[in-house]
């Protein structure tokens, strides 16, 4: 049967699935996992639909790059193992920009590959490892065609005045503005809102992708006019290393006063801020809710008390507020985190049942509530899938 290889690409991880193609995109992937630890130790995790789970070192050895291509080859062999019945006939990948130039998916080759690399200093954690994974398979497999599925085409529906900076024209002109990320994540939650909340799905609705990258996506009759992100993947909400909005002040000061430069100033925006930085303990939303730390507290709440924020502030652009939707793994997991987020959104109209979202109810609204609020989890994965078939026309 014939199948399309997904991988999303991380600086040390590489997550793929293998989804078997019988007139449509099947549900869920034959085989899917992950290879964590790249640049270090490689282990790589595989699943099967059939429940079973195997967990292998990845021999690796010179450069990252090379060690992403060593992966690839390690996952090939476990698939061709597992799944020998499988015929790989294209690959999708998530690539994090398709800045201007891509508001689609689309086929790649090395022309576009090309461009994609000009907009990795727009996203320096993601776009590098996106493409290197692309040119690993070219290498592997070069019969088969490649679809690139970008976290920012979602957004290229929102008007002019949501995606610009109060910038000198010229700048706006050579494309600094608002790109937004998260996009297949948001596409793909947003196609199951009908049979989660009816008609309510076509109205003002905001989504909330919270992960280790945390976003908030505002939605008007389906479609997204406003988003956290902007630029970069690092404005917005708190992540889990990442500041989010920070005053451009800051930034100055700690450039003339402290001495820092581009590079330490890309660190501490990147990988040393967020709930890292505030608990001063982790960046995983799990063990802070588990420590009695009031530092662990303290950098929950602040997590909490963005998302109230930035809510009032996407209701805003939408128009109002008939839906607010949860997803991502602390927005699918941590019902703590839900039900502080209802409570400071409560003069909303939010209302949920505290026995809902403790079992992580689809619906987590009350009764009363003038506001649907839902669990929505994300598959990444599979819009990528579907966007690849559809591309290819497979």
């Amino acid at each position: 049967m014939k199948a399309i290889l997904v991988l999303n690409a991380g600086s040390s991880s590489l997550k793929f699935a293998l989804y078997p193609l019988n007139g449509d995109v099947a549900a869920a992937p034959a085989v899917s996992g992950q290879v964590e630890g790249i640049g270090a130790s490689p282990e790589v995790t595989l699943r099967t639909a059939e429940g079973q789970r195997i967990q292998q070192h990845v021999p690796t050895q010179g450069s990252q790059g090379e060690q992403h291509r060593d992966a690839l080859n390690h996952v090939f062999a476990l698939l061709n193992e597992h799944s020998p019945a499988l015929d790989i006939v294209a690959a999708g990948h998530r690539v994090v920009h398709g800045g201007e130039h891509y508001s689609a998916p689309t086929r790649l080759d090395e022309a576009v590959l090309r461009t994609l690399d000009t907009f990795v200093p727009l996203a320096p954690l993601h776009q590098p490892h996106n493409l290197r994974a692309v040119r690993a398979v070219a290498g592997l497999m070069p019969e088969v065609p490649q679809v690139g599925c970008f976290d920012t085409a979602f957004h290229r529906t929102q008007p002019a005045v949501a995606q610009a900076f109060a910038l000198p024209r010229k700048y706006s002109a050579e494309g600094v503005k608002r790109y937004g990320f998260h996009g297949l994540s948001y596409d793909y939650v947003a196609r199951q809102l009908p049979a989660v909340i009816g008609e309510r799905a076509q109205g003002a609705v905001v989504i909330a992708h919270l992960g280790n990258g945390a976003s908030m996506c505002a939605l008007r009759d389906g479609k997204s006019v406003a988003s956290t992100m902007g630029f970069t993947a690092v404005e917005g909400l708190m992540m889990g290393t990442r500041t989010g909005s920070l005053d451009p002040g800051v930034m100055l000061y700690l450039m003339e006063q402290k001495g820092l430069d581009a590079k330490a100033l890309t660190n501490l925006l990147y990988k040393e801020s967020g709930l890292l930085g505030v608990s001063g303990i982790s960046q995983d939303m799990r063990t802070l809710l588990a420590s009695d730390a009031p530092e662990a507290a303290e950098a929950v709440e602040l997590f909490c008390y963005r998302i109230a924020r930035e809510l009032g502030s996407l209701a805003a652009a939408a128009g109002g507020l008939d839906a607010l939707v949860f997803t991502g793994g602390i927005g699918e997991h941590a019902a703590p985190v839900r039900a502080r987020v209802a409570e400071l959104a409560a003069w909303m109209g939010v209302n949920i049942d505290a026995a809902a979202n403790a079992d992580h109810a689809r619906r987590i609204d009350t009764a009363d509530s003038r506001v649907a609020v839902a669990v929505v989890p994300t598959n990444e994965e599979r819009m990528i899938a579907r966007y690849t078939a559809q591309v290819l026309g497979l």
